[in-house]
């Protein structure tokens, strides 16, 4: 299967040599559980920037979720750099290799944004931070991710939270979007509490804004986003594993980015668990792309 074009038609390198505010990579494998099988969150890269094509002749114009093009009148500055070699159950190399890649970017002083994937690849992600420290977490998911171990696999996708507590380097964390029941139990949820996980649930978005969640970022802080696809509601987001009701709408995320944008700042973005096998009529891969847009617009606004 051929690949598809880079996102929005990003170039792979910026002209003049000037460095990136931001580069994009993609990861399809991170830690896949015995016997799972996890190719279809392979596919979402590329259903993403695919979505993408229809508006990659209109970067230059007007934008009303940012007010105003997406670079704000500047040159292009953000690079689509592919996909970073994965292979399913390679476990540790996956690891390995996406946080060699998020170090790469880094390096660079620009700001790595991700695509995955399971929710599995946001843990060398937030590893490969260590050197860019101290940072907060935000993160948008319908679970809290909290299982020291599922099947044995302690770097699976019920687990990114709970490893990404036990990194140094991480400050603390924000998690919204809570709703219905998933894998966590008593024993997760009062370790989650311990550490000082801020809890905010979906139904307290709805009745407060985003506010809600945005009020425990201290002011200043360097955040990496990690955005799950179920944390929005499966009416706007159904290419998901797990559909569940109630979740949060485009307008709370995006005004969720915004707004974190203009408190803190985007260190880094995750955006997993899109499972393309189950989207409908492209909804999913489409509404992804418009996050995708305006991260790198609030990114390329911060000072």
């Amino acid at each position: 299967m051929t690949a598809s074009p880079p996102f929005l038609g990003f170039p792979d390198r910026l002209a003049d040599g000037r460095m990136p505010r931001a580069v994009i990579f993609g990861a399809g494998h991170g830690s896949t559980y015995p016997g799972k099988d996890s190719s279809g969150y392979a596919l979402a890269a590329d259903a993403i920037r695919a979505a993408s094509q229809d508006d990659a002749a209109l970067v230059e114009h007007w934008d009303f979720d940012l007010g105003g093009p997406l670079f704000d009148g500047k040159p292009i500055c953000c690079i689509d750099a592919g996909d970073i070699p994965t292979t399913m159950h390679d476990n540790a190399g996956n690891r390995a290799r996406i946080e060699a890649k998020t170090r790469e970017v880094l390096a660079l002083q620009a700001v790595p944004i991700l695509l995955g994937g399971d929710d599995s690849v946001p843990i060398p992600f937030l590893a490969g931070f260590a050197d860019h420290g101290p940072v907060w977490i935000l993160q948008v998911d319908a679970h809290i991710d909290w299982r020291d171990a599922l099947h044995g696999e302690r770097y699976g996708y019920s687990s990114p939270m709970r490893r990404a507590s036990e990194m140094p380097h991480v400050a603390g964390m924000v998690q919204v979007g809570l709703r219905s029941v998933g894998s966590a139990r008593l024993t997760e949820i009062e370790a989650a509490q311990h550490y000082g996980s801020h809890f905010v649930t979906a139904r307290e978005v709805h009745a407060e804004g985003v506010e809600a969640a945005l009020r425990h970022i201290p002011e200043g802080a360097r955040v990496v986003v990690t955005l799950d696809c179920d944390g929005l509601d499966p009416g706007i987001m159904p290419g998901v594993a797990a559909r569940t009701p109630g979740g949060l709408t485009y307008g709370q995320v995006i005004d969720l980015i915004a707004g974190l944008g203009r408190r803190a700042r985007i260190a880094g973005a995750d955006l997993v668990e899109l499972y393309p096998p189950a989207d409908i009529d492209g909804l999913s891969a489409l509404t992804a792309a418009r996050l995708l847009v305006n991260m790198i617009g609030t990114i390329v606004r911060q000072v």
